[in-house]
């Protein structure tokens, strides 16, 4: 599902931002993006957002800004300024292209200039962090639960036209079984003419053929599986992978009566039927 939620805060003399954004996964797949001097708060994190969020490509940035703090140093990271530096010298041997690059230059390169706190309770601002962290899921939450909504009421509102469909193949099925014996009678006649029509035998193909288009065990299943999306609905724990699989089996039952369908208007239910659940599909891949 998507969402989005910021948040800022301050740790001591820092300032502290914090973003979260999702977009539609099957699984979580979630990537936090924080300065490199505070990686080691990474993984707690990550542990906070995925108690919160079970089902999304989740990104959070995370920014800790001290420009305003009265005792910044400036760090400078030697061994990532010498990787840079033997980079540029391997790309200039390789190609045959002078070095010209400065310090200004090597200074611009990702993490090799740090602006850190001379002395800070790595704890405490971690915890911070954690705070501000809190903050931004709970706006991202928020905005996904006003999503949920739309999404929880076009599902019912299709679950509604399926129900109605499904009422229609059954009234559609025993027509089809009357139809069919009429053209069988019919059949009969022009081919035997006044010799005479076994009723039992009309009998019994008609029983052989209601039996074969009967869709009645469908039609209970079906609607069996729309209680079950329904009350899904209604749930306030994470159930998109439990739609998914109930999706898949309200599409296999339109399969099977579109396959004892043999006319057209049973054809034309099957059509609908099938849109409707390809668009609850969609949308259920959006739930969390």
């Amino acid at each position: 599902m998507t969402g989005y939620g910021g948040a800022k805060g301050l740790s001591g003399k820092l300032e502290i931002s914090a973003e979260i954004r999702s977009v539609n996964n099957r699984y979580l797949d979630c990537t936090i993006k924080l300065p490199r001097v505070y990686s080691a708060f990474e993984d707690k994190l990550k542990t906070l957002i995925q108690n919160s969020v079970t089902r999304g490509k989740v990104d959070a940035f995370i920014s800790v800004d001290s420009s305003k703090a009265d005792d910044v140093q400036i760090s400078v990271n030697h061994h990532l300024a010498a990787a840079y530096i033997n980079a540029v010298k391997a790309i200039s041997n390789e190609y045959d292209i002078p070095v010209d690059v400065d310090v200004m230059e090597i200074a611009r390169f990702p993490d090799v200039l740090q602006a850190v706190k001379s002395e800070y309770n790595p704890e405490q601002l971690c915890e911070d962090i954690c705070a501000v962290l809190k903050e931004a899921i709970a706006g991202f939450n928020e905005m996904r639960g006003r999503e949920g909504l739309k999404l929880r009421q076009d599902i019912s509102e299709r679950l509604a036209s399926i129900e109605n469909l499904t009422a229609l193949a059954d009234e559609i099925s025993p027509k089809s079984v009357a139809e069919y014996r009429v053209k069988l009678e019919t059949r009969l006649n022009e081919m035997l003419g006044s010799s005479g029509i076994d009723e039992a035998r009309i009998l019994t193909e008609a029983a052989i053929f209601a039996d074969r288009v009967a869709v009645n065990e469908e039609t209970v299943r079906l609607r069996s599986h729309i209680g079950q999306l329904r009350e899904m609905l209604e749930s306030k724990e994470p159930v998109g992978r439990k739609m998914d699989f109930i999706v898949q089996e309200l599409n296999r039952e339109a399969n099977t009566i579109g396959s004892k369908g043999n006319d057209i208007a049973m054809s034309k239910v099957i059509v609908d039927l099938k849109a409707e659940i390809e668009k609850i599909r969609e949308q259920a891949q959006n739930i969390e």
